[in-house]
């Protein structure tokens, strides 16, 4: 404290004044008679102590606040009328028929043509279903003559025969079916080739072959 106010610049258009400069002097001599009671050791530790300065840095002063407008008060009215919009339906260009053809100036000069004959369409034949041989021989004589040689042993037989048929009704061939004795068979297949007549079958309106199966008895009275 004693160096600071040595080294204290003094204004020279100030007067000092002997009042004060006694108290400055008491003060300073106060303080060194209390160092001087004081031990070595706290002396030592006050003088040794730094001085240190804290420098309190001032806050800047905040940015203005920005002011924000104050809401405006909304019509209700206003609100609820929405603006109008004007809908303006779209032009279509018009129609563009497809464009006439000029006649023919060859058709023009050309006479007339006669009316043409109206010709109505025929209806398609309908066919003919098919038909089946039908036998023509009267039943008095589609008996074959008993074979001889059966007739004085009296044996009798029962042949089933496939008859073959020609488009004219006539029987060109007698086969069997199954077993049949030879005896019989030959006597009936000699009959009825020679007088069996039968009327064709047909298809589609024409006579056709055809076959037929027949059961044929020889039997004793």
């Amino acid at each position: 404290m004693l160096a600071y106010a040595a080294h204290q610049p003094q204004v020279a258009a100030r007067r000092s004044n002997p009042k004060v400069l006694l108290l400055v002097v008491g003060a300073h001599l106060a303080a060194v008679a209390i160092l001087l009671t004081m031990k070595p050791e706290i002396a030592q530790q006050i003088t040794r102590s730094p001085i240190v300065v804290n420098l309190i840095r001032e806050n800047p002063p905040p940015p203005n606040p920005v002011k924000t407008p104050p809401p405006r008060a909304v019509d209700r009215t206003e609100a609820t009328q929405l603006p109008r919009q004007i809908v303006t339906p779209p032009i279509q260009p018009p129609a563009i028929g497809p464009t006439p053809s000029l006649p023919n100036i060859n058709d023009l000069l050309r006479p007339p043509m006669p009316p043409q004959p109206r010709i109505e369409p025929q209806p398609l034949p309908t066919p003919s279903p098919p038909t089946i041989a039908r036998l023509l021989t009267a039943p008095s004589e589609l008996k074959p003559p008993y074979p001889q040689a059966k007739l004085m042993t009296g044996e009798e037989a029962t042949l089933n025969l496939r008859l073959s048929i020609d488009e004219g009704g006539h029987v060109v061939a007698v086969d069997p079916i199954g077993y049949a004795d030879r005896v019989f068979l030959t006597a009936a297949r000699q009959y009825v080739i020679a007088h069996w007549r039968y009327q064709p079958a047909t298809r589609d309106g024409h006579a056709v072959p055809s076959t037929v199966t027949v059961t044929l008895r020889f039997e004793l009275d």
